[in-house]
C-alpha cells in the first residue's frame, strides 16, 4: 500500500505502527491498529474542533436538538428509517439510513466527514422477545457494521447498553459494573456482545469505544416502545388523559429510572471527557429507583384522582424479575464526575408539565 493510504488509516494522534489495511471485517483484521495517543487525548489546552456527529435511530429528537445547539445545526446528523417531525428537518440535516445497509453508512461517514458515531438503532426488550429474527439482525448485524466502520474510519464510537444487559444469576441490589451479567432476552444478549466486542476492539486495535448502561429512560418525546420500563412514560399520559392507568408489572417491582435530561447530559459528558480518564469502556449510570406504587403516590400528590390497577404481562415480569433494582454507578461518578440532576419528586413534576403542555399543544383534552 502507498504511504498515503497508510496514514490515511490512522486515528489522528495514532502511533503509526500499521502494517496493511484492514479488511472489511474485523473477525479478520491481519493487523494490530494504532492506539490512540492519550498523552494528546489528555491535554486539556489542545484546541479542539467540534465533532462531526451521526446519530443512527434516535427515537427522542429533543437530544438531537440539544446536541445541534451545542455543537452546530451542520454538525450533528440524524438518521433513521422512518420520517421525523417536521421541526427535525427544520433544525438540521435530516438522511435516511439503514443500519443494515454498510455500504451505505460508509458512503453517510466519508462524505459528511464524521468523527463520532452514536448507534442507538435497537429493537427494545419485549419487541424483541417478540420478533428474535430480527432483533438479531437489527441489534447484532447492524452493531457489526457499526463497529466495522468506526475501526476503518477511526471514529469515537457510543453505543449504548441497559438495564436488560443483566440476568437473574447478577447482583441485583446493587448491580455493580462488572459482574456475572447472561441475559435471558435477545435485547440483553446482543447488549452484552456489544459490551464485550467494543472493548476487544479496544484493547486490540485502540478503537474509542464508549458504552453507558442505561436504567429505564422516562421522556415525554418518545411514545412508549416496547421496552419494559415503559409504563413509566405512559402512567403520565393516562394520568392526564383517562385518570387510569393499567400497569403490566406488580406494583412493588422495583427498576432503576432516569429523566431523559439526565440521560443526555451523562452520553455528552461521557463522550467530551478524556480518554486517559476512563478506567473501564462500559459504566452503569443511575438516577433513582422506585416501584410502580411508589411513581403512581408521587403522582397522586398532584393528580389525587388517578387510579392504577395491576395485570401482569408474565413476559415483561418475568424480564423485570430478572433485572436489577439498583445501579451502582461509583465508577462513573469517580472518573467522569457523573451525578444526576433529577429524583423522583423532579421527575414527576416535569413530567406531569411536559405532558400536559403536549396535550394541549395537539388538541388533547387535560384531566
Amino acid at each position: 500500500m502507498p504511504t498515503t493510504g497508510l496514514l490515511g488509516l490512522l486515528c489522528r494522534g495514532c502511533l503509526s505502527r500499521a502494517q496493511s489495511r484492514p479488511s472489511r471485517s474485523f473477525s479478520s483484521l491481519p493487523r494490530k491498529m494504532t492506539r490512540w495517543n492519550s498523552q494528546e487525548s489528555c491535554n486539556a489546552d489542545a484546541p479542539q474542533e467540534n465533532p462531526r456527529v451521526l446519530i443512527t435511530g434516535e427515537d427522542d429528537f429533543q437530544s438531537v436538538l440539544i446536541s445541534r445547539n451545542q455543537y452546530g445545526p451542520e454538525s450533528v446528523i440524524l438518521s433513521d428509517i422512518k420520517k421525523p417531525p417536521a421541526h427535525v428537518y427544520t433544525s438540521g440535516p435530516f438522511v435516511y439510513a439503514d443500519v443494515l445497509d454498510y455500504k451505505h453508512l460508509r458512503e453517510l461517514i466519508i462524505n459528511n466527514r464524521i468523527t463520532w458515531l452514536v448507534h442507538y438503532s435497537a429493537l427494545l426488550s419485549a419487541v424483541g422477545e417478540a420478533n428474535v429474527a430480527l432483533a438479531r439482525k437489527i441489534n447484532i448485524t447492524g452493531l457489526h457494521n457499526v463497529l466495522d466502520l468506526a475501526l476503518e474510519n477511526c471514529l469515537r464510537l457510543f453505543v449504548p447498553s441497559t438495564i436488560g444487559a443483566f440476568g437473574p444469576s447478577s447482583p441485583r441490589d446493587p448491580a455493580p459494573d462488572l459482574c456475572v451479567q447472561r441475559p435471558r432476552t435477545i435485547y440483553g444478549v446482543s447488549k452484552v456482545h456489544g459490551e464485550l466486542m467494543g472493548e476487544y476492539l479496544h484493547h486490540k486495535y485502540g478503537l474509542d469505544f464508549r458504552c453507558l448502561r442505561y436504567p429505564g429512560v422516562i421522556s415525554v418525546n418518545t411514545p412508549p416502545g416496547g421496552g419494559t420500563t415503559d409504563y413509566a412514560v405512559q402512567i403520565f399520559h393516562d394520568a392526564l388523559s383517562t385518570g387510569h392507568h393499567e400497569c403490566y408489572l406488580r406494583p412493588d417491582t422495583r427498576l432503576p429510572m432516569m429523566h431523559i435530561s439526565d440521560c443526555h447530559r451523562a452520553t455528552v459528558e461521557f463522550m467530551q471527557t478524556p480518554e486517559c480518564q476512563l478506567s473501564l469502556r462500559t459504566y452503569n449510570i443511575a438516577a433513582m429507583s422506585f416501584t410502580p406504587e411508589e411513581v403512581a403516590q408521587e403522582i397522586r400528590k398532584h393528580l389525587p384522582h388517578l387510579k392504577v390497577t395491576y395485570n401482569p404481562d408474565s413476559v415483561r415480569q418475568t424480564i423485570a424479575d430478572s433485572w436489577p433494582v439498583r445501579f451502582d454507578d461509583s465508577n462513573a461518578r469517580r472518573d467522569w464526575g457523573w451525578a444526576p440532576a433529577f429524583g423522583l419528586e423532579e421527575l414527576v413534576e416535569d413530567m406531569l408539565r411536559c405532558v400536559r403542555d403536549k396535550r394541549t399543544r395537539e388538541g388533547f383534552p387535560v384531566s
